[in-house]
């Protein structure tokens, strides 16, 4: 079935987003276009305080978003190397849409 959404992922990506290159486990590295975010989270304490964590996420287009697995890695060109944890999913039946996966700062 066709949408009328279906084709925007790709506009939503080149406005939001940027290259970065992904490296599968065991495989050879990919630049891919996709939406990196590393957004400040508020975690509560024990003693009643709050702590500001950075939960890293990447959106990454359907179909190269199927082929990213646990343990990958991507690098946004911040400078730093990325974990993938686990991907998210979106809920969207169409065939471009965005995936996203959480990811953990490699040291």
């Amino acid at each position: 079935m066709v949408s009328v959404f279906d084709g925007n992922t790709g506009i939503l990506a080149s406005v939001f987003g940027g290259t970065l290159t992904w490296t599968p486990s065991g495989g050879s590295a990919t630049d891919l276009v996709a939406v990196f975010r590393a957004r400040p989270v508020r975690l509560p304490t024990e003693d009643g305080g709050e702590i500001l964590d950075v939960a890293p996420t990447v959106q990454i287009r359907r179909p190269d978003a199927d082929s990213v697995a646990r343990g990958d890695t991507i690098a946004p060109g911040d400078g730093n190397t990325y974990r993938v944890l686990n991907s998210l999913p979106s809920g969207s039946p169409a065939p471009d849409a965005f995936v996203m996966f959480q990811l953990e700062l490699i040291p």
